[in-house]
């Protein structure tokens, strides 16, 4: 039987889980600032104490779950390992809502990573950190419309599945932001967490809509606007031709005559991105992609947390 699966699985959890990140966010927690399903018996709890619960199902044995809830008598006569789960096993489920669109391919000199490199990195941490605070992660990559759905699990198995998925996304078409948002809010039955991770290069009245569609439907929501430092300062010069991408024809032009109008245009979508956010109580950050991921993040989850304690 051949291995190399496994070893692409492997290779891609390697890339994406980079240890300086890690061992910034390992001591951080990802709560959930307002109160969803399954959060008000606090974080990290067992199943097993506290309160009763109730038994929902048995579920296959997967490689990374917790062997205390192994279902000995069931083994004795199926000769196979299940686990048992229960009505309370997690305490939020977190959708991460993963831009692969054609645009997300753009990195400059300044990068530390391409756009989508650094939202896969994202992505990674994110579901990395969630899983090891004891609960469930699903993503879904997405351009116009759902590309792959990984179904939400709670082990560190399911981090290398996610991890193979973002390694083998190849940036197709263009980016339909709205569209998945609503997607996901008539998808998702359970209130949880639904993570963003896009350069949003989309009409603002369909990011509105679909934010507010998330919000109506009681999950919390956040926001990871991802840009290249190229793409925020336009510090282009001479003459220039820009590929076009999503279906943009290249254009040959002299920057300087743009720059103005660009970065006001830019201000305006920002703006609009940022009050659409605010107006719907949703977590936005805007991430440059010069600075490294481990400082974005652990800053991100540090300022949330203080939010939490005022609250």
């Amino acid at each position: 039987m051949s291995t190399a699966p496994a070893a692409q699985a492997k290779t891609a959890l390697s890339r994406y889980l980079d240890p300086r990140v890690l061992n910034r966010v390992d001591k951080l927690e990802l709560g959930a600032r307002q109160i969803v399903e399954g959060f008000m018996a606090g974080s990290h709890r067992s199943p097993y104490h506290g309160f009763s619960v109730e038994f929902a199902q048995h579920r296959e044995y997967s490689m990374g779950d917790d062997p205390r809830h192994l279902d000995w008598k069931l083994y004795a006569k199926a000769g196979r390992y299940f686990v048992k789960q229960y009505e309370v096993e997690t305490n939020f489920v977190a959708h991460i809502l993963h831009d692969a669109s054609e645009s997300m391919l753009y990195g400059s000199q300044k990068a530390a990573a391409p756009k989508l490199d650094y939202a896969n990195f994202l992505t990674a941490a994110l579901s990395y950190l969630i899983v090891h605070q004891t609960d469930a992660v699903g993503v879904g990559i997405f351009n116009e419309g759902l590309a792959t759905y990984i179904e939400h699990k709670q082990s560190y198995a399911h981090i290398h599945r996610i991890c193979h998925e973002l390694e083998a996304t190849k940036p197709l078409k263009k980016t339909d932001t709205g569209a998945i948002m609503h997607e996901f809010a008539e998808r998702i039955k359970r209130r949880g967490i639904v993570i963003l991770i896009s350069d949003l290069l989309d009409k603002p009245e369909k990011i509105m809509e679909g934010l507010s569609h998330l919000r109506f439907a009681r999950h919390e929501v956040l926001v990871f606007h991802i840009m290249d430092p190229y793409e925020l300062d336009f510090p282009f010069d001479g003459l220039i031709k820009f590929e076009g991408l999503e279906g943009y024809e290249d254009l040959l032009c002299q920057p300087r005559m743009l720059r103005k109008s660009y970065l006001a245009a830019l201000q305006k979508h920002v703006m609009a991105v940022k009050t659409a956010c605010d107006r719907n109580n949703v977590d936005y950050v805007l991430i440059n992609t010069a600075q490294p991921l481990e400082i974005a993040l652990t800053s991100f989850l540090q300022s949330r947390a203080l939010r939490r304690v005022r609250r």
